[in-house]
């Protein structure tokens, strides 16, 4: 991972917006810390499209779509989508109703087991507001150790379930959906754009290893400094690394972003 201050000016000058995780990367303990804020304010005022894509429940995002300059938040890895239109929510699923409502029975049953198999594990605190999959907890409000999260996950396998851990919980879910195809569906449904032919003028910021697919995927990718705790454990790393932690580490990528951009913007 290369020091974002390496980066070569102008290097981002083609850049059209950043696709962001939001837990541990625009937030701190739950909260978006203002600097992170004041960034998305920024990127917003300078023209520049941001969308969230995150594990976190589409429930739990709905306040965050419509207060934050966010063009729209991906929820549960890819399932579930928010649009902001003029303050006005709008949601779209990657699954039509029947299969979400056969899931769900899947997911509650998967649920249980973990919960029953796998001591000292609690669903997380967000999970009522979960429509396509389900979350343990094992940073957040509790803590699970490197074998009981190795447990959670052999489980939710087993159950037929994808898994993912990010840095509080552990996700599992039904369906060929993740964050990488999440930000491809939105990007073709919000945006009428080729992700993968345009990949070259976007830029990913995440924190943890469930954004690897999107570490893998954008040359433009951007760890905060908080991504070192998950270092040894990534297949794929980001690019860049920022100095700052959470917030303060995508207000380094914003700043960079803005600089290049007002470089090649005509005076």
């Amino acid at each position: 991972m290369i020091p974002l201050h390496q980066l070569a000016p102008g290097a981002w000058s083609q850049v059209l917006g950043v696709f962001t995780d939001i837990d541990d990367t625009l937030t701190s303990d739950g909260a978006i810390t203002p600097d992170a804020l004041a960034a998305l304010h920024g990127l917003s005022a300078a023209g520049l499209t941001v969308i969230a894509v995150t594990g976190r429940p589409v429930g739990w995002s709905e306040p965050f779509a419509l207060s934050w300059p966010l063009r729209a938040i991906v929820a549960e890895n890819g399932a579930v989508a928010l649009l902001n239109q003029r303050g006005k929510l709008s949601k779209i699923y990657q699954q039509d109703e029947h299969r979400r409502a056969t899931n769900f029975a899947r997911l509650q049953r998967a649920a249980a087991r973990v919960l029953q198999e796998v001591p000292g594990t609690m669903l997380a605190r967000d999970s009522a507001g979960r429509e396509t999959d389900i979350a343990i907890d094992h940073s957040e409000f509790t803590h699970l150790s490197e074998a009981q999260i190795e447990q959670v996950v052999a489980v939710m396998q087993d159950e037929g379930l994808n898994a993912t851990v990010s840095s509080i919980h552990i996700n599992g879910w039904i369906g060929e959906h993740d964050k990488w195809q999440g930000a491809c569906w939105i990007a073709r449904e919000l945006l009428g754009i080729d992700l993968p032919a345009d990949i070259d003028r976007w830029v990913y910021v995440g924190d943890s290893t469930n954004d690897q697919r999107m570490f893998e995927h954008f040359p433009h990718s951007v760890g905060v400094a908080n991504i070192r705790r998950f270092e040894e454990q990534l297949r794929f790393k980001p690019r860049y690394v920022t100095a700052g932690e959470r917030g303060a580490g995508f207000a380094e990528v914003a700043q960079r972003l803005l600089a290049d951009h007002s470089a090649n913007s005509p005076h």
